[in-house]
């Protein structure tokens, strides 16, 4: 790219937008379209979170806010593992991908709003942790325990008070929540500002920003991961738990993304600037982080059995027992055995629906990873007292469906905002003309 002319390159971007892939009706929708579709995903959303406050009286505030937490995990880490594959394939120059880029950047531009879904929580928490005062063991934070004045005084409180307390906590969520804003607004703004200019020095100016924001974004979602999943649990630890969460990330952003193209596709768009070829090599990003998934798993929980340490074995021992064991299993054949078998067939990574399915199954799994994560830390001190056992599960659905559907109302406004593809993109023509030579 760099070796040609600025005469040489307009002919380049010249020659390829005449390609019919990238016809009008081809790469963007009808004005309008999806409008309404957005505004009864938004609406399903508000009612899935209402039912979810109304649950909070029905069955009980803590198990409310835990199963609203883990939506607003899952699909946060939707985002974040968009945000991380748009930045690597800038750094390795990366062409093939061109055509299917910006879905993937209206997936990370969803971060300010899962920035926002977080925040109740930690409002919520640590404002009940200051109204209830150092004299009272019966009301206070209710997820993160650590935050209670009544537990000052205990050993491991007091150990990792310098990283565990109140201030410090909101202060790395702002940091957090900046850092991944601006690396999401700033690469956004530069793919569509290309969209305008056909500058191909701002694909520079992006491969300069992801080559710092790859090693930014790595250190704030591991950071994150431990600060809002594993401190509901202040006695545990693990020093793989901030890649555990971004291999699950990585996995669920690539099977949004299958599935974001699968549906412009039916629609009739997208047709022969996002071919099989496309999809195939998707298939194998599912695959190998399906796998990716199960290694960092299994890692985590060897090192964690035979060290044999009760502080991090009782992590285990808890999803064994009281009718977790079942959702361990399910999550061992269905989010590893049931993938890895399926994609190992090549019709099915050749087929945009057995594709888009197998996606969609790995979106359920990596939900149900975060609810195999979160509840049981949530009941960790008072199982009897707070776990509501079967009749509770459908305030987990409908906070569920609460965030996805709000996530996924928002995302269809914004993909029907602009063209589907970027059209200027100097990788345009190779992504055009891409061949996938391996199964």
């Amino acid at each position: 790219m760099s070796q040609l002319t600025a005469e040489q390159y307009r002919e380049q971007l010249e020659s390829a937008r005449r390609h019919p892939a990238l016809a009008e009706d081809n790469i963007n929708l009808p004005a309008g379209s999806g409008a309404a579709l957005s505004r009864v995903l938004i609406g399903l959303g508000v009612v899935g979170l209402a039912l979810t406050l109304l649950g909070a009286f029905v069955v009980n505030v803590k198990h409310a806010l835990a199963a609203y937490q883990v939506g607003v995990m899952s699909v946060l880490a939707i985002a974040l593992g968009s945000l991380f594959f748009i930045m690597i394939f800038h750094l390795v120059n990366a062409g093939w991908h061109a055509t299917i880029k910006r879905q993937w950047e209206h997936l990370f531009s969803m971060l300010p709003l899962c920035v926002l879904l977080v925040l109740p929580v930690l409002v919520i928490e640590v404002v009940r942790a200051v109204l209830a005062g150092p004299n009272n063991e019966v009301h206070g934070a209710l997820l993160f325990e650590w935050l209670n004045p009544a537990l000052a005084g205990t050993f491991l409180i007091d150990h990792k008070a310098g990283y565990l307390n109140a201030p410090f906590w909101l202060i790395r969520f702002a940091l957090y929540a900046a850092i991944w804003i601006f690396l999401a607004q700033r690469l956004y703004s530069l793919s569509k500002q290309q969209d305008l200019t056909g500058d191909r020095w701002l694909t520079q100016k992006a491969r300069f920003m992801s080559g710092w924001g790859t090693l930014a974004l790595a250190l704030t979602t591991s950071f994150a991961a431990f600060d809002w999943m594993m401190s509901m649990d202040y006695r545990f630890f693990s020093t793989m738990w901030g890649v555990y969460y971004f291999a699950g990330s990585a996995g669920a952003s690539v099977a949004a993304l299958v599935i974001v193209l699968a549906v412009l596709r039916g629609l009739g768009r997208l047709t022969g600037a996002v071919t099989d070829q496309h999809f195939r090599d998707l298939g194998k990003f599912l695959f190998a982080f399906s796998v990716f998934w199960a290694y960092i798993g299994f890692g985590q929980y060897f090192l964690i059995w035979y060290a044999n340490i009760p502080e991090e074995t009782a992590y285990y021992l808890r999803r064994s027992t009281g009718g977790w064991e079942g959702l361990s299993v399910l999550l061992v054949l269905g989010h590893f055995v049931v993938p890895f078998v399926l994609l190992l067939f090549k019709p099915v990574k050749h087929s945009t629906l057995g594709l888009a399915l197998v996606a969609g199954w790995l979106i359920l799994m990596h939900t149900l990873d975060m609810v195999w994560i979160i509840r049981p830390m949530v009941y960790i001190a008072d199982w009897a007292a707070f776990d509501p056992g079967p009749a509770g599960w459908w305030l987990d659905i409908a906070a569920g469906v609460g965030v996805f559907a709000l996530f996924a109302g928002v995302l269809v406004r914004k993909i029907a905002s602009g063209p589907l593809v970027g059209t200027k993109d100097p990788y345009i023509g190779e992504a055009l003309k891409h061949k996938n030579y391996v199964g």
